[in-house]
């Protein structure tokens, strides 16, 4: 029996991302910046595990953020990190260590690194 390709991706994905779990925990100090990536849109948040609260959070859907309908994915997502970067630094983070839960390190979690870099995150 052959198994549908989109399952076996997400179990992969689900594997990676629990490799990567066990090692990264967020602190008070160096809270968690976690990205998902649905075939749409981009969500990324910075948590803070010792109490379990999201300190920060940004997203391509969200009504803070003003983008162009023609503007790409990987445009949005850079856009979004620069959003976070910046709602992070106005919280009074500056350092945070990057859970990219799973997904590979390019296109879209790359660029939403990136914003977050360039707005004054450190990671």
């Amino acid at each position: 029996m052959i198994k549908q390709s989109s399952i076996i991706k997400n179990a992969l994905r689900t594997r990676r991302r629990a490799a990567i779990r066990k090692h990264l925990r967020g602190t008070t100090e160096r809270p968690r910046l976690v990205v998902f990536r649905s075939l749409k849109h981009i969500y990324a948040q910075i948590i803070d595990d010792t109490t379990g609260k999201t300190l920060v959070s940004a997203s391509s859907k969200g009504k803070d953020l003003e983008l162009a309908s023609k503007t790409k994915k990987t445009e949005q997502s850079f856009q979004v990190g620069q959003k976070l970067g910046e709602k992070a630094l106005t919280a009074g983070l500056s350092k945070v260590c990057f859970d990219r839960a799973g997904y590979k390190y390019h296109g879209r979690v790359k660029a939403l690194a990136d914003g977050a870099r360039k707005a004054g995150l450190d990671f």
